[in-house]
């Protein structure tokens, strides 16, 4: 016998959690689909998730990236690497960009802990992260701007027209890896259902849980590109814009929103429809003729009844309704 309803979990169960880790499970699994929700979810979470990066530079008496600083061992395109490498967290809601200005004197190195005194609407997560040494001696001053993206953005697409303005590689993703894996699991007698573990590693600006949730919801509407009312919108709104709404297309609306019920018709075949869920008129327009009298206890005499009620308000099966804006 043929099982037409899908296994599905029912929840996500949890085996570790941590501010950086979380590793999720779903179990019962059709078959197949342990690859097809895993790979989808991994490729989201790894390129469409938002973050923070640092998208430019500043450093005073600097003009180019392939320069030297006096009196800083590392050259401005190591610090330029460094930069790339910090780690934002948002702390003022609803901030999207902040330009933060650095003067820093009598420090032998620069950190990402010094950096967190200067900025305000953010917080660097890796403060242990060393942006370059110097001599104590010797002030740095310098700026850099921070901004809100997403997945990966090349320095080429960061450059401005400002001489010594710095372009960078912007890595806003805040998911550090994912890791996904596949085992068989049993729903009854069957043995051939799938497990998916889902392993998510971030940078601590986003708890795994959440990552997971936000990359859920982006597959959620993408695929609801995917419903009937949308496939074939473009045409639909071409003959909307040509059509008038004239007596007919309004009587014809209003009746195919009515139900069966409102249709005189035998109570064997006001059954048949019902145990089919074909409930309105628009259900049943859209129907395939030859498909109805495959129903259980539906014949040709129901089919014919049905026809000649059809005929007489215009209707027939294999309707296309979609300009009626049902």
């Amino acid at each position: 016998m043929a099982i037409l309803d899908f296994v599905k979990p029912d929840r996500i169960t949890i085996s570790e959690f941590t501010d950086q880790k979380g590793v999720f499970h779903l179990k019962p699994l059709e078959p197949g689909y342990g690859l097809t929700l895993g790979n989808a979810l991994r490729r989201v979470l790894l390129g469409s998730l938002r973050g923070f990066a640092v998208t430019s530079i500043r450093i005073k008496g600097v003009k180019y990236e392939f320069s030297t600083i006096e009196g800083v061992v590392e050259d401005v395109t190591e610090i330029v690497l460094n930069f790339k490498k910090i780690r934002f967290k948002r702390k003022v809601k609803g901030v999207t960009k902040e330009t933060v200005n650095v003067l820093v004197k009598n420090k032998e190195k620069i950190t990402g802990k010094i950096l967190n005194e200067f900025i305000s609407s953010f917080q660097v997560l890796n403060t242990d992260i060393i942006i370059c040494h110097k001599e104590k001696s010797i002030p740095l001053e310098m700026s850099f701007t921070i901004e809100e993206g997403r997945g990966y953005v090349p320095a080429e697409e960061n450059k401005k027209n400002n001489i010594g303005n710095i372009p960078i590689d912007s890595i806003y993703t805040p998911i550090k890896n994912v890791k996904y894996t596949i085992e068989n699991c049993r729903v009854g007698q069957k043995t051939d259902f799938e497990s998916l573990s889902l392993e998510i590693r971030t940078d601590g600006s986003m708890s795994p849980k959440t990552a997971l949730m936000e990359a859920s919801q982006i597959l959620i509407k993408y695929f609801s590109i995917f419903s009937y009312e949308k496939i074939g919108k473009k045409e639909h709104e071409e003959i909307s814009k040509e059509r008038k709404y004239d007596e007919e297309f309004l009587r014809m609306r209003a009746l195919l929103k009515s139900k069966l019920t409102d249709m005189d018709l035998s109570v064997r075949t006001k059954n048949c429809l019902k145990s089919a869920s074909i409930q309105s008129v628009a259900d049943l327009v859209t129907c395939n003729r030859s498909n109805m009298l495959k129903m259980r206890n539906f014949g040709k005499k129901s089919l014919d009844e049905l026809e000649s009620k059809m005929k007489e308000k215009g209707l027939y099966f294999g309707m296309d309704i979609l300009e009626y804006k049902l």
